[in-house]
């Protein structure tokens, strides 16, 4: 297994779209939800933790979540997979040249 993989396979992509393709609202919510994983460094700036941060993919907003977040934080975890399960959104493996959905199913499980 190349690092590559093995990184693409320990995260999971959240865009800021619906199933249906429309766009989610309110817009900032990814960095809603990755702030309340985040904690202020001696430079008094905000520092998002490295098992949900927000980034661009293609050109859009995303919320990448490390599944390891399962293990340690397993509350928040279910929060942020019912909360993109919830409201449609949809949810990638981190594969940037071929993007395969996760299942419904595999959400809840995941």
């Amino acid at each position: 297994m190349t690092e590559t993989t093995k990184i693409d396979e320990d995260v999971v992509v959240i865009r800021g779209v619906r199933e249906d393709g429309n766009k989610f609202r309110p817009s900032d919510w990814i960095e809603r939800i990755s702030a309340t994983l985040a904690s202020f460094g001696r430079d008094q700036r905000l520092n998002y933790a490295r098992a949900a941060q927000p980034c661009v993919v293609k050109g859009e907003r995303c919320l990448v979540v490390e599944r390891g977040l399962r293990e340690s934080n397993p509350a928040a975890y279910e929060f942020i997979m019912g909360f993109a399960r919830d409201n449609k959104l949809c949810v990638f493996e981190d594969r940037r040249t071929r993007q395969v959905a996760v299942s419904r199913e595999r959400r809840q499980s995941a």
